[in-house]
């Protein structure tokens, strides 16, 4: 049967196996801009798994281009560690392409011995508060050399394509940018002027290259930056850029400081492609359509519609390197879905770490995972079905294990069926259902409804206990609290209780903020109904927009300390925190609650008492471990570990790496 997602293409002169193309991601797997082992063995492992076209990157062109946890270009000494990389994709059976870049204003003095960044204008950063060096014209030619210098390593080194990035806010974007671009001489002002240094860049590499070497570029649909370039010129930037010789164009979307969530979960599987289709309506080489393609459903789709030639799948291969494979045998079923999260992969990133992912705890650690059998097989039994307990039966019935996994309710997955209840988070839901899936493709034998007592252990006796019991919501000491009119977050999320039309959410965490987010946006327009309005013209659109974020609730969120969402991660926060505001969320921080009555609360703030009237209170306060099984296990001689928040209350990604490692220690 023809399949759109498994056929050839090419790009130039090079022939490509199906339409699946792993794009560069920051790996911060560098050390002093070389190669490691580590990131060899990250991308052997994706190029196994059946993706036709991997980029690595972004590589640096020149020591102000990047840091050194980037892969390094810009010097001779970076070859052999480039060549090991592009033969081990190369041996795992993908075509190589790297990735060149400048950072521009993006980088950071604290990377370049003090240096300032440089750019075509000084105009500050929002993303490192600083402002950047202007380029002066002798260092602009220098920089274009500079980017076919390392486009000639790159193909020394045996990569089959050299991308350039040419957006994102970095250094060509900035150029084309009006908003970073002030210039008056011929590298400015006009659009022909803005595009120059890109052109050059792509005319200087092509020349040094060759015109049978495939170079492939990567640059916006849409900045979404107010004074910024709009979709209309980047589309004429795309048809100047395969006039210079671009052989192929990726197309990305958004800046770094753009307030446009582009990675994240709420954001729509595919919905960013429509870019690549207006761009591939004006060019006449193959377009990649890129973002939050996680599903070979939904890349099938981008295909047969005719809005891309290829489909980007990035950080769906860090969850899931065989994706490609399983969707070529007809395993879609057995995928691990990215959650688009980015608390492993880009919230490491701000952490100086390697990359790592929430859904696949193997992500990064390649090497040290290797499988190594046990000694002796034993009887584990793993008590709690939420994810860490599922991680931890899985890894050790990997290993060859005989595991039983008891859950007390009916269902599997834990707190990820209140992580995937709001509006936007329904892909945690998808990660229940396969790591489900995967429990029992790992032969871990299941028993629900069951609660796990002292006397259950005394009679199974197992070899080794896994506790992975979770933990309860946390009722504070705050008078009035049992009041009828009180109700916990994970009631709320959980579909258990409603709220009435004015409501105080007591607590700023990330249930907290998820919680007033949820009952905020219940009562708005939905996706269907704002379309159908839409498209018959019915309401003006700022009305409409109106509509989609104003459900009719008041809801207030209180928090004790001074800041909402401190413990979502970084990629996460800003986002969250932003639909606060546009859903007429009203937080109160630094306030302390002093007394619930059945007419509202009363809470203290800046030393002044004040009272908000509210019909439902309530709360998400915190989580609390629930672990009794451990005085048990240990009166009873039984071996015993515990995890996830049965340990301590953590996020989803320590739940999933603590259960694994604990399940692969035994």
């Amino acid at each position: 049967m023809y399949d759109p997602l498994f056929q050839p293409w090419t790009i130039g002169t090079l022939t490509l196996k199906n339409r699946i193309f792993m794009p560069a991601m920051h790996m911060n797997m560098c050390r002093n801009f070389q190669v490691t082992d580590q990131l060899i063995d990250f991308y052997r492992k994706r190029a196994e798994g059946g993706a036709a076209l991997i980029s690595v990157g972004y590589a640096t062109v020149d020591e102000l281009s990047g840091t050194p946890l980037n892969i390094g270009a810009h010097d001779d000494a970076f070859v052999p560690g480039l060549a090991r990389l592009a033969s081990a994709i190369k041996e795992g059976g993908a075509k190589a392409a790297i990735q060149l870049n400048h950072a521009g204003r993006y980088n950071a003095s604290f990377f370049l011995g003090g240096k300032k960044p440089v750019a075509p204008s000084p105009v500050p950063s929002r993303l490192t508060k600083e402002t950047p060096r202007e380029l002066a014209v002798e260092e602009i030619k220098e920089t274009i050399i500079r980017f076919a210098d390392a486009a000639e390593r790159s193909r020394e080194a045996g990569f089959d394509v050299v991308e350039i990035l040419a957006g994102t806010g970095y250094l060509i974007s900035a150029f084309l940018s009006p908003f970073t671009n002030q210039r008056t001489d011929q590298y400015g002002g006009s659009l022909e002027n803005r595009m120059r240094f890109g052109c050059e860049v792509i005319e200087a590499v092509k020349d040094r290259l060759g015109k049978d070497f495939p170079v492939l570029v990567r640059i916006n649909g849409n900045d979404f930056m107010k004074g910024g370039i709009g979709a209309k010129d980047l589309q004429t930037f795309a048809l100047a850029l395969t006039e210079s010789g671009a052989d192929a164009l990726c197309i990305n979307v958004g800046w770094h400081e753009a307030q446009v969530p582009q990675i994240v979960t709420k954001v729509p599987r595919g919905v960013f492609a429509y870019m690549a289709r207006e761009i591939r309506d004006k060019v006449m080489v193959p377009v990649i359509a890129s973002h939050r393609i996680n599903d070979p459903e939904t890349a099938r789709r981008l295909l047969s519609l005719g809005y891309c030639d290829a489909v980007a799948i990035g950080r769906a291969l860090i969850t899931d390197p065989d994706f490609p494979a399983k969707a070529e045998r007809g395993e879609e079923d057995r995928i691990v879905h990215c959650v688009a999260c980015g608390q492993g992969c880009f919230d490491n990133i701000f952490k100086m770490k390697a990359v790592e992912c929430v859904c696949n705890p193997r992500a990064g650690h390649e090497r040290e995972l290797k499988q190594d059998n046990p000694e002796v097989l034993k009887q584990v039994m793993v008590v709690g079905g939420g994810v860490a307990g599922m991680s931890a039966a899985i890894a050790a019935a990997e290993r060859g294990h005989r595991v039983k996994l008891y859950e007390k309710s009916m269902r599997l997955g834990g707190q990820l069926h209140l992580a995937g209840a709001p509006p936007g988070r329904g892909e945690f839901l998808v990660f229940a259902n396969d790591m489900t899936r995967q429990l029992a493709e790992a032969g871990v034998q299941v028993v629900l409804n069951t609660e796990v007592t002292r006397e259950t252990l005394a009679e199974l006796n197992p070899d080794t206990l896994i506790i992975a019991t979770g933990g309860s919501p946390v009722t504070p000491s705050i008078s009035g609290v049992d009041l009828p009119n009180v109700v916990q977050a994970w009631d709320v999320l959980a579909g258990k209780t409603q709220a009435g039309r004015k409501v105080a959410v007591i607590g700023g965490g990330a249930v907290g903020v998820e919680t007033a987010l949820m009952l905020a946006e219940e009562g708005t327009l939905s996706g269907e109904e704002l379309k159908f309005l839409l498209v018959n013209q019915a309401e003006d659109p700022a009305e409409l927009a109106r509509l989609a974020t104003d459900g009719g609730r008041e809801v207030f969120l209180i928090e004790l300390i001074d800041k909402l969402g401190t413990n979502f991660g970084k990629s996460t926060r800003w986002g969250m925190l932003q639909d606060v505001s546009r859903f007429g969320v009203k937080p109160c921080v630094g306030a302390k609650v002093i007394e619930i009555t059945p007419a509202g609360i009363r809470f203290e703030i800046g030393g002044e008492i004040r009272e908000i009237s509210a019909d439902t209170i309530v709360l998400a306060v915190g989580t609390r471990s629930e672990n009794s099984l451990k005085k048990a296990a240990a009166e009873l001689g039984i071996h015993f570990q515990v995890v996830g928040d049965a340990n301590e209350p953590g996020t989803v990604f320590e739940a999933n790496h603590q259960g694994f490692s604990s399940g692969r220690s035994i």
